[in-house]
């Protein structure tokens, strides 16, 4: 059992539990050094001074409070501490070895046993209950005098000050079991704390990102409470807005001095006011907000305030910004300063960024935006931000963002079923068409951007609003295929081709035409009388031609007028974002400012410094303006094979090497007949044929003396199908390609090497197969050049989802095995099959003659064979007819 209380006889297990162990430890050193004078003990109040660490002294006036079998301890002492502090400990320490001793000072004296009026010391338990964490905020403006500059200067302190509010009396001291809250003379209210739940709300602090502050302030009074303090403004800043309002709802206190400088008022409601301009070309918006009942302008004082920041003009720091960060601006109406947080603001500062309104600006009150923006409205709109006027805008925000839900009907008389992603293109340009924009269709080759263009075309005829004709220019080497295309799929529009040396004598059909091709080479020759032309519709194929702002084709494209610009390529963009400006810059002047401007905000931000959140940005401008579908997003649609045969003009240099040699072989092979037959001239006949087919791939497979001659600039196969790998590559895919000749597939290969492409080769003379198909279907190369005796047999190239035939197969059963190395078991991918044919040669005639006379053609062309061959004059005169 515990000893009875005798204050004559103070025992430290008596009162030991009011105090920390740091504290009782500390005091207990301090009472060995004989520190602590006792000065006076009346009743149960004791009084001493005790020396500190820095010869200064502290009274402590002590009042030991008897309960049953202990005291509780009100220890006031004046250090920083100030309250049951190791001076305290020190003095009761002091006071009981004075007791042991039997030698209290001469000064101590107890009148407890004497004394029968003094009241004594009431002490109620208070029920126990949960504390309310308060919250005290407060500035305070400090000067001070800088003999640099030689002038004052002033800074602003703030802090918060954590007390916990116990039944109405706040508890601030170190955390101690209980504390005593005065409510009367000699009547004391004893709370029990609850410690556990005031650390969750120190370490929600520390969490916040608040630390205890070090350094003495007087933004708070001192019995505020422990005082914390912030890193920086924008932390205030962001505390003051979410994390505040969290706080609060979890029933925080929060009281906020006079003068405390993030008081800020609230924002009760948003709104945005559209003008519409009679064109809908451009339209008006003004941002405002309701404050304290008042509405207020934004933009002025959004303009006012870059003027002061003008890195709220950089598109980086605008990404770089959280949502929840915040922006201040005083309303000078209010005298009171409101908080903006950048996930309502920062698509308008964007636009002032994007637009340099601060340099341009022409209402102080309005931002003036060219209609393209409208897409950025929904964003705004998603904020909850009230909307008024700007209907026609808003529809037209709502149909730049929103995917397409009902698509267009192919238009009658179009000689193709479009597939569903085909539909999808044709509503694209058609919603495109209705809202007066331009656009890119940028799918993979192979997917059929041509057909979806005839078919947009045809729809525009159909529904009789193509009044003036279709522009349609592109590289030389595709008139013949368009010309194709639109006889095979949309035979009813009236095409006028303006080519050759005698196209001026066309220029007078130009306004009866529907469609009217032209070339890029010709653009800036024929510029005057496109130029006098208004067009329904400008399109522009292999649209990367003009990927150079500055050359005559781009320049003059630009000056064009339609009611809507298209460019069709599988790749806007080969080497830099530049080339993608360009290509804007003929759809939409202006629209993504000037070439340098361009470089400033995105081409330097996202090429050298990969800076994401820009990038992000820039596709969220250009998406409802590109429509980009590779083959693996359509896989499904897609035929288990698709096979595309590509006619390609030979160049100046292979023509006239072509009519030479094929008069000579005519003259010869007809001599021949004269004399020993048709039959007997078999051999002769292969001879001519196969001299032909190699002018067609490359002049060097002709002869030494040609290899010498020639480089693979003189070969159009050679140069497409350099091109084609580019986009091929940049698209991902995986090519085999196919050669008869193993002399062709070398000169492939060293044009492979001059671009930098990674291959494979197999022939005949490789004599490990394994290594080439492993390092091809592992994905390490993305071609793989292959012999017709190499590869014909034996080869499984899953990985591949691409073939094309440099020079025709004339069996078809021997193709298609070619082909079938890549379409076999385990392919999970559609193949795209190309075969590439020179326009009006040999190669095209043996095709049609194939296709009519299969085993005649297979026969003349698989060689070797000692079979007669029974040809008629008609077949020789085709096969070795002129180029046309």
């Amino acid at each position: 059992m515990s000893k009875p209380l005798d204050i004559h006889n103070l025992q430290c297990a008596q009162w030991r539990q009011a105090f920390q162990p740091g504290d009782f430890k500390r005091g207990k050193a301090y009472a060995a050094q004989q520190r602590s004078t006792l000065l006076h003990l009346q009743d149960f109040t004791l009084t001493a001074r005790c020396k500190g660490s820095a010869k200064q002294s502290y009274t402590q006036s002590i009042q030991l409070l008897p309960q049953t079998d202990y005291y509780d301890i009100n220890g006031r002492c004046s250090c920083y501490v100030g309250y049951n502090c190791k001076h305290v400990v020190a003095a009761l320490l002091t006071l009981e070895q004075a007791q042991v001793n039997n030698q209290p000072p001469a000064a101590l004296t107890n009148t407890a046993a004497l004394s029968t009026s003094t009241p004594k010391l009431k002490v109620i338990d208070a029920p126990l209950q949960q504390p309310v964490p308060q919250l005290t905020f407060g500035s305070i403006s400090l000067e001070r005098y800088e003999k640099r500059s030689a002038r004052m200067l002033t800074s602003v302190q703030h802090r918060a000050a954590l007390a916990f509010n116990y039944q109405g009396h706040l508890c601030s001291d170190k955390p101690k079991a209980t504390f005593l809250a005065k409510i009367g003379p000699y009547q004391r209210l004893r709370f029990m704390r609850d410690l556990k739940f005031e650390q969750s709300c120190r370490t929600l602090l520390q969490k916040l990102g608040w630390k205890i502050s070090l350094r003495r302030s007087d933004a708070t009074p001192e019995d505020a409470g422990e005082v914390y303090e912030l890193p920086s403004e924008q932390a205030w800043l962001t505390f003051m807005q979410q994390p505040l309002q969290d706080l609060r709802d979890q029933n925080w206190q929060i009281i906020m001095l006079p003068g405390f400088q993030y008081n800020l008022l609230p924002v009760d409601q948003w709104h945005v006011t559209i003008e519409e301009e009679p064109s809908l070309d451009w339209f008006s918006l003004e941002l405002g907000i309701e404050v304290a009942g008042q509405s207020i302008r934004l933009l002025p004082i959004l303009l006012q305030l870059i003027r002061h920041s003008p890195q709220l003009l950089d598109p980086n720091y605008l990404q770089q910004r959280d949502n929840q960060e915040i922006v201040i601006v005083m309303i000078h109406q209010l005298g009171r300063r409101v908080a903006l947080p950048y996930e309502r603001i920062r698509s308008v500062l964007q636009s002032l960024s994007d637009l340099y309104v601060r340099e341009n600006i022409s209402n102080e009150y309005k931002l003036r935006l060219p209609c393209q923006e409208a897409a950025r409205l929904n964003k705004l709109q998603a904020q909850g931000i009230e909307w008024h006027g700007g209907e026609k805008i808003q529809a037209l925000a709502k149909q730049l963002t929103e995917p397409l839900h009902k698509l267009c009907e192919a238009p009658q008389g179009l000689q193709a079923q479009l597939r569903d992603y085909q539909l999808e293109g044709l509503t694209w340009m058609q919603n495109l068409m209705q809202l007066g924009m331009s656009g890119i269709l940028a799918d993979d080759m192979g997917l059929g951007k041509t057909l979806q263009t005839l078919a947009h075309i045809l729809t525009e005829k159909n529904t009789q609003r193509l009044q003036n004709p279709a522009l349609i220019i592109l590289p030389t080497s595709l008139i013949a295929n368009w010309q194709d295309e639109i006889a095979r799929f949309t035979p009813n529009l009236n095409v006028l081709t303006l080519h050759g040396a005698d196209r001026h004598t066309r220029f007078n059909q130009i306004a009866q035409a529907d469609a009217v091709i032209s070339t890029y080479a010709l653009l800036s020759r024929d510029a005057s009388r496109l130029l006098a032309q208004d067009w329904h519709l400008i399109v522009l194929d292999e649209a990367q031609t003009i990927k150079n702002p500055r050359s005559k084709a781009a320049q003059c494209a630009s000056q064009l007028r339609s009611n809507q610009r298209l460019c069709l390529t599988g790749t806007p963009i080969e080497n830099n974002l530049s080339e993608l400006w360009s290509l804007f810059n003929f759809l939409m002047p202006g629209w993504l400012g000037d070439n340098k401007s361009f470089s400033r905000q995105y081409r330097t931000p996202i090429e050298k410094l990969g800076d994401a959140q820009r990038l992000k940005h820039l596709q969220g401008r250009l998406q409802p303006f590109i429509l980009r579908r590779n083959k693996q997003q359509v896989a499904s649609e897609l035929p288990k094979k698709t096979e595309i045969t590509h006619y390609i003009d030979l160049s100046g240099a292979q023509r006239d090497r072509y009519e030479t040699l094929r008069l000579a072989m005519d003259k010869k092979v007809r001599h021949a007949i004269e004399r020993t037959g048709i039959g007997a001239s078999h051999i002769l006949l292969l001879e001519a044929l196969l001299r032909l087919r190699q002018i067609c791939c490359d002049l060097r497979l002709l002869s030494e003396e040609d290899a010498q001659t020639y480089t693979s600039k003189a070969s159009a196969k050679m140069q497409h199908l350099l091109n084609m790998l580019r986009i091929f590559i940049a698209e991902g895919r995986r090519i085999l390609i196919f050669s008869q000749f193993t002399s062709m597939l070398s000169l492939i290969a060293e044009a492979l090497k001059q671009e930098h492409i990674d291959f494979v080769q197999l022939t005949g003379q490789t004599r490990d197969r394994r290594t080439p198909v492993e390092q091809f279907q592992s994905e390490q190369v993305p071609v793989f050049l292959i012999s017709l005796k190499a590869g014909g047999v034996g080869l499984n190239l899953t990985a591949a989802d691409t073939v094309i035939h440099f020079d025709p197969w004339w069996n078809p059963a021997t193709e298609a095995q070619a082909s079938d190395r890549a379409y076999r078991i385990g392919q999970d991918k559609p193949v795209f099959i190309y075969k590439l044919i020179a326009r009006g040669s040999v190669e095209e005639k043996i095709q049609h003659l194939q296709q009519h006379k299969a085993e005649l053609a297979r026969s003349i062309l698989e060689g070797g064979s000692s079979s007669r061959i029974n040809l008629d004059s008609d077949a020789i005169d085709s096969l070795l007819a002129p180029l046309n």
